[in-house]
């Protein structure tokens, strides 16, 4: 055989035979790095491998920051219409504490003209006070001249009791005057004295008379009181006019 086919069947070996070119590699001392270059081979397929399970890693963690980022994309958008609310609440809230400052300076100018009203209804009050006993003592001046006009002479008082008041009260003998003063009153004063009159003879029998004389003293008595008065035989009367008096109401013998 020549030379030259020899060589082109060891070349055919080597490519073909794995175990003639281990043969070959021992003899030449490489059989050694062959078997290392195995081993390397092997574990750097491992890596190779362990990289494809790390890149498959990493893509998850890619997609699931892809979908994170979509989430905080959402969260930022809400924040945002949140926001947008936050200020809208903002503006009606200033729109409020301008109202309401508004609002307490109505009330302020109120309480400023309730205080005024106060003042003028205190006025008001002591000058019906004074009016009430002023009047009330022109009452019992005016009915008691009256009564001794025609003989009666009586002192009169008001009538405080634990359950009952009476502006006009005297007693003299056999006769008692009882009577009620307003400035301006209708048929229900009426009633309050005829009620009156009965709580103190049946709870005070002792301070009625046989003689009971029975009036109302009133600056502006209404038009149903007038009437009702003549009715009840009610002595009804003012300093500068009687209105009804009753007919058994004349100087005694």
């Amino acid at each position: 055989m020549e030379i030259g086919d020899l060589k082109a069947k060891i070349l055919a070996l080597l490519k073909e035979d794995e175990e003639f070119r281990y043969a070959v590699a021992g003899l030449l001392g490489l059989d050694e790095i062959l078997r290392r270059l195995s081993i390397h081979d092997e574990k750097f397929n491992e890596v190779l491998r362990r990289l494809d399970v790390h890149e498959e890693r990493f893509n998850e963690i890619l997609h699931r920051l892809d979908v994170h980022d979509e989430k905080f994309n959402e969260v930022l958008r809400r924040l945002d219409v949140h926001e947008e609310r936050f200020n809208e609440v903002l503006r009606r809230l200033d729109m409020h504490e301008a109202e309401l400052v508004k609002l307490r300076e109505d009330f302020n100018r109120m309480l400023a003209v309730i205080e005024r009203m106060d003042l003028r209804l205190s006025r008001v009050e002591r000058t019906l006070e004074k009016l009430a006993i002023d009047i009330e003592d022109e009452a019992k001046s005016i009915v008691r001249h009256r009564l001794a006009e025609v003989g009666i002479n009586v002192d009169l008082t008001s009538l405080t009791l634990p359950d009952l008041e009476l502006n006009i009260y005297g007693a003299s003998n056999n006769i008692c005057v009882v009577g009620e003063v307003a400035v301006r009153a209708n048929v229900r004063l009426i009633n309050e004295l005829l009620n009156k009159v009965e709580k103190l003879k049946r709870d005070y029998p002792w301070m009625i008379r046989d003689r009971l004389i029975p009036v109302l003293y009133v600056a502006l008595p209404m038009a149903d009181l007038v009437s009702e008065a003549k009715n009840k035989g009610i002595w009804l009367l003012k300093a500068t006019e009687e209105f009804y008096r009753p007919s058994n109401l004349t100087r005694e013998n």
